[in-house]
């Protein structure tokens, strides 16, 4: 038996994955990943343990166990402390150091962050390298060249690259627009993938990050919506556990909501734009030089108008969790206090009284986390 390693427990979240059987060529990929999905979230676990989780056959679930520990990504951890009579139940769990996975959160205007994260994800090594205007082709060579350092880092197989990316991403990992690095319908995935020869994920920045709070933030089981606050303003929606991706894979870009008729001209072209008032140049233009007394007027005003662009998508979707990412010193305190007495005013009492609206847990780390989830979910099922 090896010697016991840190495991994946139940701090992990609520999985993105349905817990059901399905058709025959789908059934073994798909029960793998309900194994490793409920170790994920129930920690270290008896086979009898699984086999009732998932509804599937005891002789299933050892043999679907025998191939994972052969992965080095399950391992047994010893016999069950137990009072009942009879033979104590052997306990296997996902190994945490079973592999690495890099992670690049390339939304800060100034620089492009990364890490080394392991399976629980938790942050092993970090680098950073600035932006300093580089845009187009430029930028993708400043993301390439901050994967391949991170690499370096690596002290395990890499299980993939994972990517938070501002603009509108498809599916398939193509940024679709991405106006402040200048990318339009550029195969990003594509592209890292074969200079890396490695799997990669990517997806927006702020729907990273609902994942990253949903997984390994603790959020509740209401549905979570995430807002993003930075150069500009978006948000990611996770509703029954499944993140929500829109017609034009753009759910959640609220930052061009118009919240004032006769606002000051967005960079879009359009007036009055969420993003002119909420987003963090705009809040700091607002705060700064100010009084107390003007600073939390001005902020007040911004949470007034923030939680009037959230009402209808928490009414529209019944939203229990609401969850801010950006500076805290701008968000928390009178901007928060202001955005959710408009949402509770703005909405029934039966969907608002309730709502919860937090800061992000995971800090700055929240787009990072979220990408080690599309790798998880990308390569073992799993988030």
């Amino acid at each position: 038996m090896s010697s016991p390693t840190r495991q994946v427990g139940p701090r992990a979240g609520r999985g993105l994955h349905p817990r059901a059987k399905v058709l025959p060529e789908d059934a073994r990929r798909h029960n793998r990943a309900l194994v490793l999905q409920t170790l994920f979230d129930n920690g270290p676990s008896s086979r009898a343990d699984l086999a009732r989780e998932t509804a599937l056959t005891r002789v299933t679930v050892s043999d679907l166990v025998a191939e994972l520990m052969a992965e080095d990504l399950v391992e047994e951890l010893g016999l069950r402390e137990e009072a009942r009579v009879g033979k104590p139940a052997t306990l296997v769990g996902l190994r945490a150091d079973a592999a690495h996975i890099v992670c690049l959160d390339l939304s800060d205007e100034d620089c492009m962050k990364g890490a080394v994260l392991d399976l629980s994800g938790t942050v092993l090594a970090r680098a950073a390298l600035p932006v300093e205007g580089r845009v187009g082709e430029d930028a993708v060579g400043t993301a390439l060249a901050l994967c391949r350092t991170l690499l370096g880092s690596a002290t395990r197989p890499v299980l993939g690259v994972g990517v938070g990316s501002p603009g509108i991403v498809s599916p398939d990992g193509v940024v679709l627009l991405a106006p402040n690095l200048q990318w339009t319908d550029l195969p990003l995935r594509e592209r890292l993938s074969e200079a890396l020869s490695l799997p990669v994920h990517v997806a927006n920045d702020a729907n990273t990050a609902a994942l990253g709070e949903h997984t390994f933030g603790g959020a509740g089981r209401g549905g979570l919506m995430l807002v993003r606050i930075g150069r500009g303003v978006g948000a990611g929606l996770v509703l029954d556990g499944a993140l929500l991706g829109g017609h034009h894979h753009a759910a959640g870009e609220i930052g061009h909501v118009t919240v004032e008729e006769r606002g000051v001209v967005c960079a879009c072209g359009r007036r009055g734009c969420l993003e002119t008032v909420v987003s963090v140049p705009a809040l700091r233009s607002a705060v700064e030089g100010a009084s107390v007394r003007a600073r939390d007027a001005s902020l007040a005003s911004a949470g007034r108008r923030l939680g009037a662009a959230l009402a209808p998508v928490v009414s529209a979707l019944d939203l229990r969790e609401i969850v801010l990412s950006g500076p805290e010193g701008l968000l928390s305190g009178t901007l928060h206090d202001a955005a959710l007495a408009s949402v509770r005013k703005r909405t029934m009492p039966v969907v608002g009284s309730d709502v919860d609206l937090r800061m992000a847990k995971l800090g700055d780390d929240v787009v990072l986390a979220g990408a080690a989830v599309l790798v998880l979910s990308g390569q073992l099922g799993v988030s």
